[in-house]
């Protein structure tokens, strides 16, 4: 029986009262402040000042864990709107946000289908509003979606660790490198991106993700609309 529908183990008196909804929290905020690494059972029990060997009654392995807590995270990403476009689009923007607040979320999107009873409920709102594509190019669709939101969101937050790791912000690293991109382009070897890095517009993150979105969502609509 998976975890969503296996019943918690009865309550008894303790000093300390535990749930897997406790459990859950307490696993999001150790992941929340030192990443992944920081949780297992032993170190949830601990926050929780409860003994390791109680949390086997909730939760049977740190794999359990790990998909409850990326469960207990998509409640935080319910898409709205009206249409396909916007629901899509409130979609990738919801999950974006939810994994800048849980950088962790980054590891584990993109795996095995999310089954757990808050990612069916966004699941279940998205198909709703995915009439108008049809029934068989629904999932290729939200696929797409899905793809090119966590492969944006895992360069960020990438870019993010080695900022962290090296002290090294994007203008420091444009400093650093750009004598050597100067010096690379004069060779005259690489005219197309040499005048793609010269005069493109250089677009923030969130400016690169909304066009990025928008060239994706022209193409399904494309798509859609074609006889």
């Amino acid at each position: 029986m998976v975890v969503w529908e296996r019943p918690e183990p009865p309550s008894r008196p303790a000093l300390t009262p535990l749930s897997r909804e406790l459990i859950v929290g307490a696993a999001i905020r150790l992941a929340d402040a030192d990443g992944l690494d920081a949780v297992s059972l032993r170190k949830v029990a601990t926050a929780l000042d409860a003994g390791p060997m109680r949390l086997y009654g909730y939760i049977e392995s740190k794999e359990e864990l790990l998909d409850l807590m990326v469960d207990a995270v998509h409640a935080e990403i319910r898409p709205t709107g009206e249409g396909w476009r916007e629901v899509l689009r409130s979609l990738a923007n919801a999950m974006r946000h939810a994994v800048h607040r849980h950088e962790w979320l980054a590891d584990l999107l993109g795996g095995r289908p999310q089954l757990g009873p808050n990612a069916l409920a966004t699941s279940e709102a998205v198909m709703a509003a995915l009439g108008e594509v049809g029934v068989d190019a629904a999932m290729p669709v939200v696929s797409a979606v899905n793809a090119y939101t966590i492969g944006a969101v895992r360069r960020e937050i990438a870019e993010r660790r080695a900022e962290r790791a090296t002290g090294m912000d994007e203008k420091k690293w444009q400093a650093t490198l750009g004598p050597y991109l100067t010096r690379t382009f004069a060779t005259g070897k690489l005219p197309a991106l040499a005048t793609v890095v010269r005069d493109a517009v250089h677009l923030d993150a969130d400016e690169t993700f909304r066009v990025g979105l928008g060239f994706l969502l022209d193409g399904i609509g494309a798509r859609v609309s074609a006889p």
